[in-house]
């Protein structure tokens, strides 16, 4: 019988002497040297700016050369974004059996609580986090699902979406306006189905065996997150670097999605977390998926010649999720050369 789900969160337990071997990571798979250096070069954007062309030369070069950037004076209260991740540090901190009612309501499994991955009965090994994820739109039909502990989630997590929604607007305007796609491109469909993910990753006995989340790219038009301390690194020319987090700031990286609709001028970056034996690390992520029918291609002015399938979004998923997002051979399906 499995073992329930209070008792496999990692924040159940995480207090042991060492890692246990089913969290072990295979020594080509390990994090190595865990003190990469932060990354200075990570460009942060002022969207304050009235500056819009350098704004929008600033975010291209930054999705060209890393598939990374930060911004600030991005329009999110301050005050918000404080409240938001005091309210999921206080989910994650609850007690286990309280958390794995709150992330068990929803019939489909749209909103819900896990560890490690999806993937968790199947994998070889896991990962040292818990998740809890739910729908970011519409609210009407997936808010009756959404944790009622801590008492103010409901209320706190809604003005957070209705914000960084508005937010990721913006940013696909001005990275539509930097691909010479029109500013409109992006609304719609392609935008339809954001999802929220709230990673939570506690004090690890031996950072050096496990990680947090493995390399991979993710699979959306671009991903918002909130981070609190360090653990985030993107593979660079061969090399980990560290995003470093920025009081306030949101990092923002592009995915598959956006790398296939531009066909290649952006990329997407491969990047992953790291554990640490001194804090918990929690991340607020947005994830900007299309809608299940969308037809995800390069764009028609950037197709010289296009570099990737044309393809419906619920099948790359499932593409995504079967290749474990191993970058190799997701690329190998979604390029038109592996024909």
């Amino acid at each position: 019988m499995e073992t329930l789900l209070d008792q496999k969160l990692v924040s159940s337990w995480f207090d042991v002497q060492s890692v246990p071997q089913t969290y072990v990571h295979p020594p080509e798979k390990r994090p190595g040297k865990l003190n990469v250096p932060l990354c200075n070069n990570i460009p942060v954007v002022d969207l304050g700016s009235h500056d819009r062309r350098d704004t929008i030369h600033r975010i291209s070069k930054a999705s060209e050369e890393f598939g990374f950037f930060q911004v600030i004076n991005h329009g999110v209260p301050i005050k918000l974004v404080d409240d938001t991740m005091s309210v999921f540090k206080e989910f994650h901190a609850l007690p286990q059996k309280d958390k794995a009612i709150e992330g068990s309501k929803d019939p489909s499994r749209s909103c819900k609580l896990y560890t490690s991955s999806e993937n968790y009965a199947n994998e070889e090994v896991h990962y040292w986090r818990d998740v809890l994820t739910h729908p970011g739109h519409p609210f009407e039909h997936y808010m009756q699902f959404w944790p009622e502990k801590p008492t103010r989630y409901r209320e706190v997590v809604k003005a957070y979406l209705e914000e960084v929604r508005n937010l990721s607007y913006v940013i696909l305007e001005l990275l539509a306006e930097g691909l010479g796609i029109g500013t409109e491109y992006f609304c719609g469909g392609l935008t339809e189905s954001p999802v929220l993910l709230s990673n939570h990753y506690p004090p690890c006995p031996d950072p050096s065996l496990t990680l947090g989340l493995t390399k991979h790219c993710d699979p959306t038009l671009i991903t918002i997150l909130l981070q609190d301390t360090d653990g985030l690194q993107v593979f660079k020319d061969g090399n980990w670097i560290g995003v470093e987090p920025v009081p306030s700031a949101f990092v923002v990286n592009i995915g598959y999605v956006l790398q296939m609709i531009s066909n290649s001028k952006f990329k997407g970056a491969e990047h992953r977390v790291v554990t640490n034996s001194g804090v918990a690390r929690t991340t607020i992520a947005y994830f900007i998926h299309p809608s299940n029918e969308s037809l995800i291609a390069p764009a028609e002015a950037l197709c010289n010649p296009p570099l990737y399938r044309s393809m419906k979004f619920k099948e790359f998923l499932r593409n995504f999720k079967s290749k474990a997002a191993n970058a190799e051979a997701v690329l190998k399906v979604i390029s038109l050369s592996s024909s």
